[in-house]
């Protein structure tokens, strides 16, 4: 093995050691439980990333608007809001050691 491979195993464990990661373990097994759940869940997300990758500007803003109508009394669910606040917390974790890396290679 490499020596970066070892690094990234380091690392991966490391992620997993965070209390992030621990949180989003700890949601997605109760959400696991609820199939049916999980299968909103995913579709939620699914056309959160869809809205937040379109290019239209103003059409954007309106299908922001129309979606969290839309999923707001989905998002009241304990179980769902748990789960996608400790996603979003994880990914955020993510993001910033993304862009640390990044910036220490100097890579524009």
């Amino acid at each position: 093995m490499e020596e970066w491979e070892q690094a990234v195993n380091f690392l991966v464990g490391t992620i997993k050691n965070t209390k992030q990661y621990q949180a989003y373990e700890r949601e997605k097994e109760k959400v696991n439980q609820f199939p049916e759940l999980k299968a909103q869940i995913d579709a939620y997300r699914i056309r959160n990333f869809e809205i937040q990758n379109m290019s239209n500007d103003e059409e954007l803003f309106f299908k922001i608007e129309e979606f969290e109508k839309e999923y707001e009394k989905f998002r009241e669910n304990p179980i769902v809001a748990d789960f996608l606040a400790a996603e979003l917390s994880l990914c955020r974790l993510i993001q910033n050691m993304n862009a640390k890396i990044t910036a220490g290679l100097n890579f524009e």
